[in-house]
């Protein structure tokens, strides 16, 4: 019997997965990951005959991305801002846009001690990310999913992160005054389903994506609650979605009259980010 190389069987793998209107990077993504090898480890080693425990575990793979699966699902966890966390059904995939939300808020604070609440934590991965960066803050995290609290509860004791996660919509639980309110809410309306990427709608928990009128009920609950929860020197930081700018500027400049409303754009220069502060707060 000829022998199969590790590179022989996933090229044919990933040729099917092409074949198939499937992203074949996928493939080699997983494997990488399941034998903890580099790139480099794979060029040293893709020509050496591939075990048998190996082609199944392929075999495994190409059957779970052929159904669509994310590829952070099948490992059970997702990197960001330099951190693992678990994610599942339960929970988004953190996605590189939210990283530069956190980016943003932690330059347009300081490391003072002050009370900040992630609104939607999911996998817990912004109010994490922000206590790890600021741990003098007292980090608070908002989700309606018990499921979702569960894995982000998860991820803070296994990142000795001290982070109070409450369950409850929007900022219900929280009692005021909050210093920083940061959230990357449910921001998709309904209408744009038939767009989106197949793996998202099958997996990922659409309470955490749609939202509705056209997206916008989240932020118009938040600005309401925020109106008596907000410190009076208070900011806002939110990720929105790149077509919402004007509607979600609008929401905030009504709640907050005398407060700068600010839009900012991502790294592929789209409108994703609108910040709430003071009007003399120095502008980054």
């Amino acid at each position: 019997m000829a022998t199969k190389t590790y590179f022989e069987v996933h090229k044919r793998a990933s040729s099917f997965l092409e074949e198939k209107g499937k992203d074949q990077h996928a493939l080699l993504y997983l494997l990488l990951e399941q034998l903890k090898w580099t790139k480099t480890d794979w060029l040293l080693h893709m020509n050496e005959e591939l075990p048998q425990d190996v082609e199944e575990l392929i075999q495994t793979d190409l059957r779970l991305l052929l159904a669509d699966h994310p590829p952070q699902y099948i490992l059970g966890y997702a990197d960001f801002y330099n951190l693992r966390l678990q994610v599942n059904e339960d929970t988004l995939i953190p996605r590189p846009e939210t990283e530069e939300l956190v980016e943003l808020v932690l330059a347009k604070t300081d490391g003072q001690e002050q009370t900040v609440v992630d609104v939607g934590t999911g996998s817990g991965a912004i109010a994490i990310s922000l206590k790890k960066a600021r741990p003098n803050w007292r980090m608070l995290a908002t989700d309606i999913s018990t499921g979702a609290l569960q894995v982000a509860r998860s991820n803070a004791l296994e990142l000795a992160c001290d982070v109070e996660f409450l369950a409850g919509s929007v900022l219900e639980p929280i009692n005021g005054p909050i210093d920083v309110i940061v959230s990357n809410p449910p921001y998709i309306a309904e209408s744009e389903k038939n767009v989106m990427d197949a793996s998202v709608l099958k997996y990922e928990p659409l309470s955490a994506l749609f939202a509705p009128h056209n997206g916008l009920a989240v932020y118009e609950e938040l600005a309401k609650e925020a109106q008596t929860k907000l410190a009076p020197h208070g900011k806002i930081f939110l990720e929105i979605g790149y077509t919402q700018k004007e509607a979600v500027l609008a929401i905030f400049q009504k709640a907050f009259p005398q407060k700068r409303i600010t839009a900012y754009q991502d790294l592929a220069k789209k409108d994703r980010m609108i910040v709430v502060e003071d009007p003399l707060a120095e502008r980054s």
